[in-house]
């Protein structure tokens, strides 16, 4: 966060929409922009959070072209779908805002995050099914209930699209792509164009 701020010259003057994200992340932001969250309808915080929130869709943004000073978005475009569709969400937040800071997880960090489970994104799906769903590390911190199990793997098994970097700079063609690192590992992707604010 302290990256990110100090990157765009966030202020409590800018106009922020957050795709798919939710009220925690803003916590730890030093500066206290006007955010904007924008989630499916059916992911939507309840009432009360200090941030407006749009029921919408990352392909498909109900809003105005450069609305907003920064398009955010944290590990969310591996969520959408496949090429195309990333294609389209990118596109998205290309266009609403006048800067951006996408963040997604990189697909050639050997630890696939969002198992917690080491290289299974590297093999076929038929070989992925019976290792996740014998165990994985998510699900040992998360204790999900069996349906929320049942469709978490098969979420990551059917929907999930991880990125590298030069997909993540496919996707942004005009876009600066930075790293997260640990342990001199690149762990994470961001593609952020500063734009004029």
């Amino acid at each position: 966060m302290k990256l990110f701020e100090r990157t765009l010259g966030v202020t409590s003057r800018t106009r922020i929409l957050d795709v798919g994200g939710s009220p925690l992340i803003w916590q730890w932001a030093s500066q206290h922009p006007q955010v904007t969250l924008v989630n499916l309808p059916s992911a939507l915080g309840p009432p009360g959070t200090p941030y407006a929130q749009v029921g919408g869709d990352g392909t498909m943004l109900p809003f105005r072209d450069q609305s907003f000073d920064i398009v955010f978005s944290n590990s969310v475009i591996e969520h959408v779908g496949d090429r195309a569709t990333q294609s389209r969400f990118a596109s998205e937040v290309r266009r609403v805002g006048r800067a951006y800071w996408i963040q997604t997880p990189n697909r050639r960090f050997p630890v696939e995050m969002h198992l917690m489970l080491p290289l299974v994104h590297f093999l076929p799906t038929s070989i992925q099914r019976p290792l996740i769903y014998r165990f994985t590390g998510w699900e040992k911190l998360a204790r999900p209930t069996p349906e929320e199990r049942a469709f978490y793997l098969e979420h990551f098994l059917n929907e999930i699209n991880l990125l590298d970097t030069r997909s993540l700079a496919e996707l942004f063609p005009e876009a600066q792509v930075i790293t997260e690192q640990i342990c001199g590992l690149s762990k994470s992707l961001i593609a952020f164009r500063p734009g004029h604010l």
